[in-house]
């Protein structure tokens, strides 16, 4: 199942920038669980929001109130709106499906399909 992040980019330090996640069109992601990671070169890839088909979101302690994940089912897509960003939030993102519809949480091993990734750099 072909996964596709975009939206990546340089914002300063405070700043927002919004990530998109599309499943390849015919194959429905609605009915999955999908979250976004992030990986620094050198550490483990750590889960930062998800959101399950009842559109329930769940967020690393790290973002909450900063970061916004959002599905749109007839788009196949989802999205990370990331605001009052930091420094420190450098790093590869990751969009990933799971086959659980729910119950996936933040969990890199309960997620089976993986995009390649879009850099995020913040500058101070």
């Amino acid at each position: 199942v072909p996964v596709a992040e975009s939206g990546g980019g340089s914002a300063q330090a405070g700043g927002s920038l919004r990530l998109s996640c599309v499943v390849s069109t015919g194959y429905p992601s609605g009915g999955h669980a999908v979250a976004w990671f992030r990986q620094v070169p050198g550490k483990e890839r750590e889960g930062v929001a998800s959101i399950n088909s009842n559109f329930e979101p769940d967020y690393a302690n790290s973002v909450k109130g900063r970061f916004t994940i959002s599905r749109d089912n007839a788009k196949n897509s989802v999205f990370l709106e990331m605001n009052s960003l930091k420094p420190d939030e450098t790093a590869m993102y990751y969009c990933a499906v799971s086959r659980r519809s729910r119950g996936a949480g933040l969990a890199t091993r309960r997620y089976d399909w993986w995009g390649q990734g879009t850099q995020v750099t913040v500058s101070s």
